[in-house]
């Protein structure tokens, strides 16, 4: 499937999270796991921990640009995923670094509020995201809260949501798991009008970094070149997993295992 003669670059715009749950750290271990090779760009600090986030700063322009271009100049891009903007300047920085990258996959994780529910960006990030960001994605992987946030619909179903996004977005993926069913339903949209469901079962506690695992999971599969439905299944697939064996490092959420504890033995 992979037409590169190594392994795969995914350009990774996003936050870095210090307690290693979420943000960059969590793209660069779940892409390692695809056999991919993740070339991280910040656009935000943060000050987090496993509980919840206290605060962050957005990046220059200038410097997030600087980061993107020297990547491009240098590596083969074959898939882009973007997590923390933070603001709307962040947005019009990554419309103009996919100008640079035409025909490149791009996976939006439309990161709007922690795990613990601390605001990442105001809901205005998120508008300019569904206007200006989404008709340039491959696929938007957002869960019902943050699907709710973009739609304009406080109680939309997933349903509602996903026919309000989609004159925007190609492909939706919108995540189950902040409910409270016994099964978790993942649901794919697409503007052609298919639908696939996904189903898993619902895991005992909160997670920590699970949408940046699935996005830049998914990113790595379409960069592999993957199908998207069956990059979809794939990456849903691997996140339940590193759900399942996730630890409570800290005082809040679970993080996920990513990676083996023997991957370097």
């Amino acid at each position: 499937m992979n037409t590169y003669s190594s392994r795969p670059v995914v350009l990774c715009l996003s936050g870095h999270d210090p307690s290693g749950g979420a943000g960059l750290q969590a793209d660069i271990e779940a892409l390692l796991a695809q056999g991919c090779h993740a070339a991280p760009a910040v656009t935000a600090l943060t000050v987090q921990d496993s509980v919840n986030v206290q605060d962050f700063r957005v990046l220059d322009r200038a410097w997030v640009l600087a980061q993107a271009h020297a990547v491009i100049a240098d590596l083969p891009v074959a898939a882009v995923k973007l997590g923390m903007l933070g603001s709307v300047e962040m947005v019009d920085t990554v419309l103009e670094i996919m100008q640079a990258l035409p025909g490149v996959p791009l996976v939006c994780d439309p990161v709007l509020r922690a795990g613990g529910g601390g605001a990442l960006g105001k809901d205005e990030v998120g508008y300019a995201m569904r206007e200006r960001l989404l008709p340039l994605a491959t696929i938007a992987t957002p869960n019902l809260p943050e699907a709710r946030i973009l739609a304009e619909l406080p109680n939309g179903s997933a349903d509602e949501c996903a026919e309000k996004l989609l004159p925007y977005v190609q492909h939706l993926l919108i995540t189950g798991g902040h409910g409270d069913e016994a099964e978790v339903h993942n649901r794919l949209y697409s503007r052609d009008g298919s639908r696939h469901s996904f189903s898993c079962q619902r895991l005992p506690g909160s997670y920590h970094g699970s949408g940046c695992t699935l996005a830049s999971t998914l990113a790595g599969r379409l960069a592999l070149g993957e199908h998207l439905a069956s990059a979809v299944e794939s990456a849903l697939a691997y996140t339940w997993r590193t759900l399942r064996d996730a630890e409570q490092l800290g005082h809040g959420q679970f993080i996920p295992r990513r990676l083996p504890l023997d991957f370097c033995s």
